[in-house]
């Protein structure tokens, strides 16, 4: 069994994998992974393309990093120190940037208000940009239990996303790692999760995170918080292990990064960061605008992930 610490590299490694892996599929069809590499673990997957080099992770990963070296030199949850980054990080035009978190971070409204105010007059804030970057904290804030987990993702997600639905969402996904580190089963933590929501968000989440829903009965494109989320959940039910759990992720199509990226997160805490094939962590690298041309390796991000558990 994988110790606590395993499980939180495998967490924070798994998602970045995800991330990389699924980006050269994103917004294709259904089953285009399996189609391209239908043997499992016969190598070659971590491909590249659509504007991306192999290995190399997107947005996704790249604002997880940043939301992590916040709370390592800060000590803890500094909400405009988190703003500045993703802002400076914004400015210095990343590969991938999803429009929504874009808008928000360019406005040059005060941190504490920039996503309030475009919610406001946008209407549109439930996308998975806060779900996406979420594996890092989830590491952090996990040895202080459920609630403090759960309340630190939602201010995290308000950053940038002014729709209380993506704030939810990625509360579970907190909650779903920090079981997970323990070594107990996310998905039976699933009920007691439901219960922390808060109550306008509760039916659907409890929809959706549902044993038997499968992403065929989605009624939104996966790029939204909700079936993103349940995407993940239902690629770590149906499967047994980390590889099969991205690739179920990513052959869904649609919004593969992003899937994927959350899939990874969650079975990586579920099966530790040995489970995640080396052939896939060799390649990886995450790049981060706006700083200096830094790029991290798989080696950084595992440094990274054992200073997050303290």
């Amino acid at each position: 069994m994988p110790t606590r610490t395993e499980r939180a590299l495998g967490a924070v490694i798994g998602s970045a994998v995800g991330d990389a892996l699924g980006a050269p599929f994103e917004f294709g069809p259904e089953g285009a992974f399996s189609a391209r590499f239908p043997a499992p673990g016969a190598g070659g997957e971590m491909c590249g393309g659509g504007g991306w080099d192999p290995g190399e992770a997107t947005d996704d990963t790249q604002m997880a990093v940043l939301v992590a070296e916040s709370l390592l030199e800060r000590g803890g949850l500094d909400l405009p120190d988190v703003f500045r980054r993703f802002r400076r990080w914004a400015a210095a035009d990343p590969k991938d940037i999803g429009l929504q978190t874009e808008a928000v971070l360019t406005s040059g409204d005060p941190w504490d208000l920039a996503a309030a105010l475009h919610f406001q007059t946008s209407q549109r804030a439930a996308g998975n940009g806060a779900l996406m970057r979420a594996a890092p904290s989830a590491v952090y804030f996990a040895p202080l239990g459920r609630t403090a987990t759960m309340d630190a993702a939602r201010r995290l997600s308000a950053l940038t996303h002014g729709d209380r639905a993506a704030w939810e969402g990625t509360a579970v996904l907190h909650e779903l790692i920090r079981v997970a580190l323990t070594g107990a089963d996310p998905l039976a933590a699933v009920p007691d999760a439901l219960r922390a929501l808060h109550p306008d968000h509760h039916d659907r989440y409890a929809t959706v995170l549902a044993p038997d829903w499968h992403p065929d009965l989605a009624t939104e494109f996966n790029g939204a918080v909700w079936p993103c989320l349940a995407s993940a959940v239902w690629a770590v039910r149906t499967t047994t292990g980390y590889e099969d759990a991205v690739r179920a992720a990513i052959d869904l199509g649609g919004d593969t990064d992003t899937v994927a990226a959350v899939t990874g997160g969650l079975a990586g805490a579920v099966y530790g960061v040995d489970a995640v094939p080396a052939r896939w962590t060799g390649l990886l690298h995450v790049p981060l605008p706006g700083f200096a041309g830094r790029v991290l390796s798989a080696t950084d991000l595992i440094g990274l992930a054992r200073r997050l558990c303290g």
